[in-house]
């Protein structure tokens, strides 16, 4: 069966805000996911069972020699064991998190039309611009929609950043995050020195393997998800790994995010001053599988609008493969993942996917 294109969906802010107490039936999910969509509130005040790891970054640039291999190998288990974390003391100002909050939260309380001013185009089938204004598209057989509108653009490196596209209101948007994005950078070149040495590797070979200072990419996506008047029913985002080397989260602390841990989904917790990491499918990859991509999902909610800063750090599409590094292969645990480019896995996991909706 050939995907097709659907037409352009309305806003998903427009239609939460019309009054509307039933979600139209392209929002509802597939009755084997319904079983397990349930209150995030009260998902989130559950204390037994497993909690996403909450690593403490300042020890990773202690004198004390202990104190940094203990930073190291709790950070290793949870990449190892989870592929989630909260960060915490990860460098990046709690004010200038703040700043980018009051924009990002500024820009979505804006009028639709003022909005759309920066929309990108609908048909992203079709190498149209990705970057802007947006709502998810069904481009698959299922015709299914997800519960959020969101802004897409690239924040670093400044070279790439289409600043046409940027939003001149609030004023503050694009000095704050400017500022977040060089924060995020720098986060990124901590984390994956300390992730190489964890797997007996040269500090900074992760980062040279993902473009290294010159090529690797930041994307920003800002998902705003509206008040759902059936969340049962619904997803803010469905089921899926990033295709990243890294992702780091900030949201306005209204809980959402689920991580498929050992069978089940998990709800992690909001903690205060805390931005998320996920490692991506790219680490998992370089590592043979050392370091997991884990599965997740955002779930919506009637009470709260929610609203998450997601930056996708990601390595050239075309210039470099992508495929276990020797060190991490052995007899005993051969490649797992096939040489590919960035591009190429991007297109091998949407080929997947839509084999499986069309019952391939």
């Amino acid at each position: 069966m050939v995907s097709t294109m659907v037409a352009a969906p309305s806003r998903v802010e427009s239609l939460a805000s019309s009054g509307i107490q039933s979600i139209p039936k392209e929002y509802v999910r597939p009755k084997e996911e319904l079983t397990s969509i349930g209150n995030i509130f009260e998902e989130e005040k559950k204390h037994e069972g497993p909690q996403v790891p909450t690593i403490d970054l300042e020890d990773l640039v202690s004198e004390d020699k202990e104190a940094r291999e203990r930073c190291h190998e709790a950070l290793k288990k949870a990449a190892t064991e989870w592929g989630v974390m909260h960060l915490v003391n990860h460098g990046v100002p709690e004010e200038l998190m703040d700043r980018v909050r009051v924009a990002g939260e500024g820009f979505f309380n804006q009028p639709v039309e003022e909005k759309e001013k920066y929309a990108n185009d609908h048909d992203t089938g079709n190498s149209g611009k990705i970057q802007g204004y947006g709502s998810k598209l069904a481009n698959n057989a299922s015709g299914q929609l997800e519960w959020e509108d969101y802004f897409f653009h690239t924040v670093y490196p400044e070279d790439k950043r289409d600043m046409k596209i940027w939003p001149k209101n609030p004023s503050d948007y694009i000095p704050a995050t400017s500022e977040y994005a060089n924060h995020l950078r720098a986060l990124t070149t901590k984390v994956l020195s300390a992730l190489s040495v964890c797997l007996g590797l040269e500090e900074d070979r992760l980062e040279k393997e993902v473009g290294g200072k010159d090529e690797l990419v930041i994307q920003m996506k800002i998902n705003y998800y509206p008040k759902c008047p059936q969340p049962e029913l619904a997803l803010g985002v469905e089921a899926h790994t990033d295709v990243s080397a890294l992702t780091f989260i900030l949201h306005n602390m209204v809980p959402g995010l689920q991580l498929f841990y050992e069978g089940k989904w998990i709800t992690a917790k909001c903690v205060p001053n805390s931005i998320i990491m996920h490692i991506g499918d790219t680490v998992e990859i370089l590592s043979n599988g050392k370091y997991k991509s884990i599965l997740h999902r955002g779930l919506v909610n009637k009470e709260k609008v929610r609203i998450s800063w997601a930056a996708f750090c990601e390595p050239p599409k075309e210039k470099i493969i992508l495929k276990p590094l020797p060190e991490t292969v052995s007899e005993t645990e051969p490649a797992r993942y096939p040489p590919r480019t960035f591009s190429q896995h991007i297109e091998h996991k949407l080929f997947r996917k839509t084999q499986a909706l069309n019952g391939a």
